[in-house]
C-alpha cells in the first residue's frame, strides 16, 4: 500500500496489523499510539471513503507530524493529545463509540528515539528526561536517578528491564551521584558502559549494557504496564461486537500483559490465585483470540527494518 511506502516512519508489521483489523468502509477506528501516522494512514486509505479514525498520542511533536501526514483525509481524521490508557474516556467525549477496531503499536517510534533532547536513546546526549509527552506528569529519569535509593532502583533495573546486573548498576549510580548529579544521558550510559562492560567480539553480552536500564527507566517514568492494561480494557470496552484489537509489542513483559489480558477475556472462567486445585468462578466471555500465537515479521521486513526483530502482533475479536 502507498501508505506503508510513504509514510514518515516505518511502521512495524503494517499488512499484517491492517489485515488483523478486518477493515470495512464504512468502519471506524482508534489508533492509540498515534506515532507518525503511519498505522493511521493506512487505515484511512483501505476504508475510503467513509471510515473514520480517532488518533490518540500524549507526544506534541508526534501529533504535529500525524496531522500533516493525515490532512489529506480531511474530518475522516480526528487526533487527540492523551494516552491510551484514557481511549475509553476520549472516546466517549469524542462521541466515537462503538468502534470497529482499536490498534496499539506499543514501540517507540524512530523520532522519539533519535531526537537527543527527549533522552530516550543512550545513543546521543540529552536531558534525563524519557516523558512522552507533557500529560505524562512531572516524573523524570532525572528525578529517578538521582533520588530513589539503592534498593529500590535495583529491583526497578531487575523486574522492567530484565537487567541481570541490576543490583551492581545500582550501587555505581548510587556511588557516583555523591559527586555529581546525572543531568544527561551520556553521562548514565557512560558509567553503564564503564561498569557492564561494552561489548566486544565474541562478548556473550549482545546489547550495550545502558539498554535494559534505559527501557526500565523509561517503562517507569510513563507507567507502561499500568496504562498498557487500562488501555487494553478501554479498547475492549469501545469496540463493536465483531470488533478487532490488535496490540503490537516490542518486549517480553509488554507481550506477557497483551497475552494474559486477550486470554482472560476469552476464558468463561476465572481461576483465583492461590486456590485450590480446579476451583473456578464463571464470568462472561468478551473476546476470541484470532492469533493464536503472535505474528511476527518475515524475512523481508527484518531486513528492510531491524526495529522489527521483536516485535509481535496479538489480535482478539470481541464477541
Amino acid at each position: 500500500m502507498a501508505g506503508e511506502a510513504n509514510a514518515p516512519h516505518y511502521s512495524v508489521l503494517f499488512k499484517e496489523t491492517l489485515a488483523g483489523l478486518n477493515l470495512t468502509p464504512q468502519g471506524r477506528y482508534i489508533d492509540g499510539t498515534l506515532g507518525a501516522g503511519g498505522h493511521s494512514y493506512g487505515i484511512l486509505q483501505a476504508t475510503a471513503p467513509t471510515g473514520r479514525l480517532l488518533g490518540l498520542d500524549a507526544d506534541t511533536v508526534a501529533l504535529g507530524i500525524a496531522a500533516e501526514r493525515l490532512k489529506e483525509f480531511g474530518d475522516r481524521a480526528r487526533l487527540v493529545q492523551s494516552n491510551f490508557a484514557q481511549l475509553a474516556e476520549v472516546a466517549k467525549q469524542e462521541d466515537f463509540v462503538p468502534v470497529q477496531g482499536v490498534v496499539l503499536d506499543l514501540g517507540l517510534s524512530s523520532m522519539q528515539l533519535d531526537d537527543p533532547s527527549r533522552g530516550f536513546s543512550f545513543q546521543g546526549d540529552g536531558p534525563l528526561d524519557m516523558r512522552f509527552g507533557s500529560v505524562q506528569g512531572k516524573l523524570t529519569a532525572a528525578i529517578i536517578v538521582n533520588a530513589w535509593p539503592e534498593e529500590r532502583l535495583a529491583k526497578l533495573f531487575y523486574e522492567l528491564g530484565e537487567e541481570p546486573q541490576g543490583r551492581r548498576f545500582a550501587r555505581a549510580i548510587v556511588e557516583a551521584r555523591k559527586q555529581r548529579r546525572f543531568e544527561t544521558t551520556g553521562q548514565l550510559a557512560s558509567l553503564l558502559a564503564k561498569v557492564g562492560g561494552r561489548p566486544a567480539g565474541r562478548d556473550k553480552r549482545p546489547i550495550h549494557p545502558a539498554t535494559r536500564v534505559f527501557q526500565a527507566l523509561r517503562m517507569e517514568v510513563n507507567h507502561e504496564l499500568e496504562r498498557l492494561a487500562e488501555g487494553l480494557a478501554g479498547a475492549v470496552e469501545v469496540l463493536a461486537p465483531g470488533g478487532r484489537l490488535a496490540v503490537i509489542s516490542f518486549h517480553s513483559l509488554e507481550d506477557r500483559v497483551v497475552k494474559r489480558f486477550m486470554q482472560h477475556e476469552a476464558s468463561d472462567k476465572i481461576v483465583p490465585e492461590g486456590g485450590p486445585p480446579g476451583l473456578s468462578f464463571p464470568k462472561e466471555r468478551r473476546l476470541t483470540i484470532i492469533t493464536k500465537k503472535p505474528l511476527e515479521a518475515n524475512s523481508a521486513e527484518l531486513a528492510e527494518n531491524r526495529r522489527s526483530r521483536s516485535a509481535k502482533l496479538r489480535v482478539a475479536e470481541k464477541l
